[in-house]
């Protein structure tokens, strides 16, 4: 079977999409990864064949649109209105490169996210459609959506289901006019209603795979069967990497550092983010490696006891590490549990606070620090809490064995051969 992934975003959003497209690939379909151009040259190198899709994430998020969509406090409804307006400009040309890139696929997965794009171009494709996500999405009592920014993971069984619907209708009606003139100019499709943003869950009745793990987020029991929560989807290094040599000698110089990024999250001002960073771990008389990333995290005149690095794969880094601070991205989130070791979360947006709470409830991390609460002694003392904390790092370590006994890309396959052999 061909099968068409679609998906948009920073690598860390592209990366689990991409391990999914190998497992499919394993079983013996064909399959073509569509997404920007920034990550041809990645999924070339694990054999998938690309398709390109026009637009600059990177760009895009610096932008000042952008960087009011990061900067902001999370709300759906803002989020939902600033992502619009950044992928309107380019939203008639990304839906004809994805009808060319897709026109000969026998199955569309897409990203969740993408709910209404995807949909309408598998229905003018007249071919099968399925969601992957790795962040829940899906109304439920069992917890309030992640969109929003509520300080409880546990908020009430009607409220909590109430605020996924209010968050789903926040980002579909900010972009039903943008995906209705794409139906009408490029699929040649009837637009949809202002009372239909796009079309529910009960008449879709599709398949939706969520790539997050079930000893992290339970499985809610009010959703469907066909809505599974298969564990991670983790892209491993190709087989011909290797880690650069500065950073191997920096591990063996000294006790295992604290690692310090904020992925694509940028700052608006990156030097004094170092600096305090730099100050928190000399205050926890910690080493520490820096990842540059898209914030932008730089200095020049760094001690001996902090490395900084642009790009290494966290499956490598990770577990060896004392502890890990980052911003909360699902991706980001994923790698640390997995690695077995304590994380401190300084989340800046959007579903990282969700993440950020459930690292704290599980107790595998200390309290998170919001991104306007973030101060040198605080990071001190976070770092303290998780590198000192015995009960907390042994916590860490047993969800590190769970995650890595997990197969979320093989249940994820068999899930979807299972799906197709209903629809086809």
């Amino acid at each position: 079977m061909r099968i068409a992934i679609l998906t948009f975003g920073s690598r860390g959003d592209v990366q689990p999409y991409l391990a999914l497209g190998l497992g499919l690939q394993h079983a013996g379909h064909t399959v073509r990864v569509v997404t920007q151009r920034d990550c041809e040259s990645l999924i070339r190198d694990y054999g998938l064949d690309y398709g390109a899709v026009t637009g600059d994430i990177r760009h895009m998020m610096q932008s000042e649109v952008g960087q009011q969509m990061i900067n902001s406090p999370p709300n759906p409804f803002h989020f939902g209105w600033n992502a619009m307006k950044l992928a309107q400009p380019l939203l008639r040309q990304m839906a004809i490169d994805c009808l060319t890139a897709c026109e000969d696929s026998d199955f569309l997965l897409c990203f969740a996210f993408f709910r209404p794009f995807g949909i309408s171009l598998a229905e003018k494709l007249n071919i099968p459609y399925a969601e992957a996500a790795v962040v829940p999405m899906h109304p439920t009592r069992a917890f309030p959506s992640p969109s929003l920014p509520l300080p409880k993971y546990g908020f009430g069984g009607t409220l909590n289901r109430v605020t996924h619907i209010i968050a789903s209708q926040a980002f579909a009606q900010a972009f039903r006019p943008a995906v209705n003139r794409v139906r009408q100019e490029v699929f040649h499709l009837p637009p949809w209603p202002v009372w239909k943003a796009s079309p529910s869950r009960r008449q879709q009745h599709n398949l939706v795979l969520y790539g997050f793990s079930p000893s992290v987020v339970p499985r809610p029991p009010d959703w469907d069967d066909l809505i599974k929560v298969t564990g991670y989807w983790f892209l491993d290094p190709p087989t011909q990497w290797k880690p650069p040599a500065d950073v191997v000698d920096f591990l063996q110089a000294g006790p295992p550092p604290v690692y310090v990024g904020f992925g694509s999250m940028n700052t608006t001002s990156p030097e004094k983010v170092t600096k305090l960073v730099v100050s928190a771990l000399s205050s926890a008389k910690q080493r520490g490696i820096l990842l540059s990333g898209w914030g932008g995290l730089h200095q020049s005149d760094l001690p001996d006891t902090v490395l900084m690095v642009e790009s290494i794969p966290h499956s490598w880094l990770f577990p060896q590490m004392a502890a890990i601070v980052h911003h909360g991205g699902a991706g980001t989130t994923a790698a640390s549990l997995r690695s077995g070791v304590p994380s401190i979360l300084i989340p800046f947006g959007i579903d990282q606070h969700f993440w950020a709470q459930r690292i704290m409830d599980l107790g595998v991390g200390p309290r998170p620090i919001p991104r306007d609460k973030l101060t040198a002694s605080g990071l001190a003392q976070a770092i303290l809490a998780a590198v000192g904390d015995q009960a907390m790092r042994s916590r860490a370590a047993k969800i590190g064995e769970h995650i890595q006994a997990e197969d979320g890309i093989g249940q994820a396959v068999e899930a979807f051969q299972h799906y197709c052999q209903l629809v086809i």
